[in-house]
């Protein structure tokens, strides 16, 4: 995975709750595991912004609740600085389901993502509504 420009606060553990911001069915999912976090013994996995998490869909329509998917996190609410000053911040948690390399399931991802997010994963950018 490419390095990300900006200094992500890694807000959300294992347990979080977001909204899930595509057009695949979930609306609530759950973060159970997150990808490639390496810390010391008994510290909670935590992930932030653009990272790839496992999730357990909670709320949605019958076939995908309940499901194991990947995903890939879009907005935190959490401000996080970028390497120029700015300081960031969403009105809400929000993941993007995908594909095992990261590509999304869905056509089409509602409301904004972080730039981060794009440099990342492109194909998220390209479908999303605009990237800030």
């Amino acid at each position: 995975m490419k390095q990300v420009s900006a200094h992500p606060v890694r807000s959300l553990i294992v347990g979080s709750r977001c909204n899930c911001t595509d057009n695949s069915g979930a609306k609530i999912v759950e973060i159970i595991s997150v990808y490639k976090f390496k810390s010391r013994r008994r510290q909670f996995p935590s992930a932030g912004i653009a990272s790839l998490v496992n999730v357990v869909v909670k709320k949605g329509t019958p076939n995908t609740k309940k499901k194991l998917e990947k995903a890939v996190i879009v907005r935190v609410k959490k401000e996080y600085r970028r390497h120029n000053g700015l300081r960031i911040s969403f009105e809400d948690n929000a993941v993007v389901l995908t594909d095992a390399k990261g590509f999304p399931k869905s056509s089409e991802v509602k409301g904004c993502v972080a730039k981060e997010v794009g440099e990342r994963f492109p194909k998220i950018a390209g479908l999303a509504s605009s990237v800030i």
